[in-house]
């Protein structure tokens, strides 16, 4: 009933969530309300968590001996969050949570804080009782403090390879569970096949959306053969893109979250031209006339990248896009592959068979067929692997009601005193042999 509650007040105040992370953020607004909306999802999932937690029972397995399981909760959890979806990524973890049971200590990004304290707010006026939902700030000692404390069972974490890591070996040294989602590098491949027009349009929209600042971005394009002629018509759509503050109407790239953000990317992208990467869109000294000391990148694209090349290798997160040329879909495949991330890879195709190889082959986390962001409905998992992913379970969905629950398996027996089975010291079996 709280969750019913909790969903009602969380559409009403969309606009409010969507206006403060932007403010903060700095994610145009359409984006914004789509943060808050993605999380909404969750909640609504929640809503029916009574059924998604049931058991299972077997009856009279002997005479009158019945085994049947529970999902109990593990008490104290805690989130860590990143700044890149204020509203989204704290309802992927406190409302599943919660409604297994749990209490939840949440610390968010101390860049954009805003609207997990609105999110907070709002689950107290749904109905949620003191105590349940505790949000704490602060950085390093905030986290070691939530890895350490004993109370605390479980923690979330959302964010970057290197905090991910720490989190998960100091709290999993201590016997705590961890599920961490952290860097990525999706790649998408097109295929000759591909409907020319979607796919530009899907590329254009998933490498430089967010700034590129999302875990699911698609910051590599893989060019299979003759694709390779379609780059130019890609610079084309990716310059029209407007660059400017993500309140004003129209835009499509906001600024990136600080001034450090923005100086590593244009760091790493120096270093990949001088390796060899041609710039084919530069956007390192886009200007935006009304904030001149913004965090500003342009769409950039960079053509001719190999393996090799600092761009490729690291995870920018930024409006950056590089173009990788393979004269075969076996060879698109093997490059994806061998990337170390696994949070997700796209392949662009008209083909069921190529797609239905590309599905089978590719070690990706999240396949997106024709779809460049495929991150999963709340009725599934969201489901990172290999270096992109730490843990046991995954996020929301069942994997995570299975992160914040403990499964618990009862075997009973009910007879009455003269039908009681005679006990001994020998291994109990189920009838006879």
């Amino acid at each position: 009933r709280v969750m019913l509650n909790y969903q009602k007040l969380i559409r009403d105040n969309t606009e409010r969530l969507a206006e403060n992370i932007t403010y903060e953020q700095g994610k145009t607004l359409a984006d914004a309300r789509g943060d808050v909306f993605r999380g909404l999802e969750v909640v609504e999932q929640c809503c029916a968590m009574a059924t998604i937690m049931q058991g299972e029972t077997a009856e009279n397995l002997s005479a009158n001996l019945d085994t049947y399981s529970y999902r109990r909760p593990l008490g104290v959890t805690a989130g860590i969050t990143p700044f890149n979806f204020p509203a989204m990524i704290p309802l992927w973890m406190f409302p599943t949570a919660i409604t297994c049971g749990n209490s939840m200590v949440m610390k968010p990004s101390e860049k954009d804080p805003g609207a997990t304290m609105m999110l907070a707010e709002l689950a107290h006026e749904a109905g949620l009782p003191d105590g349940v939902l505790n949000v704490i700030h602060g950085a390093h000692d905030c986290v070691n403090f939530i890895c350490d404390d004993p109370t605390i069972k479980a923690i979330s974490f959302v964010g970057s390879n290197t905090a991910g890591e720490y989190i998960y070996n100091r709290a999993s040294t201590l016997g705590k569970r961890v599920q961490a989602n952290m860097g990525a590098k999706n790649h998408g491949t097109i295929l000759p096949d591909a409907d020319k027009n979607m796919t530009l349009d899907a590329i254009v929209g998933a490498a430089f959306g967010a700034a590129g600042q999302r875990c699911m971005a698609l910051p590599v394009a893989i060019f299979v053969g003759e694709t390779q002629a379609w780059i130019p018509e890609l610079v084309e759509r990716a310059e029209k893109l407007k660059v400017n503050a993500g309140h004003v109407a129209g835009t499509d790239v906001g600024p990136l979250i600080d001034k450090a953000s923005k100086d590593r990317i244009l760091k790493l992208v120096e270093e990949g031209i001088k390796e060899g990467a041609t710039v084919l869109l530069d956007g390192r000294n886009v200007q935006v006339p009304e904030y001149p000391n913004g965090n500003f990148i342009g769409p950039t694209i960079l053509d001719n990248v190999t393996p090799d090349n600092t761009t490729y290798k690291e995870e920018l997160f930024g409006p950056v896009l590089c173009c990788v040329r393979v004269d075969s879909f076996a060879d698109a495949i093997k490059l994806t592959n061998d990337n170390a991330w696994g949070n997700g890879a796209s392949i662009f195709t008209s083909s069921g068979p190529n797609a239905r190889k590309f599905q089978h082959e590719i070690e990706a986390g999240q396949v997106g067929i024709n779809v460049p962001i495929p991150v999963p409905v709340p009725s599934f998992s969201f489901t990172g692997s290999k270096a992109s992913f730490r843990g046991s379970s995954n996020f929301y969905g069942k994997a995570g009601v299975h992160f914040y629950t403990q499964l618990q398996t009862i075997t009973s027996n009910w007879s009455h005193p003269e039908n009681a089975p005679a006990w001994s010291t020998t291994m109990p079996t189920l009838g006879t042999k």
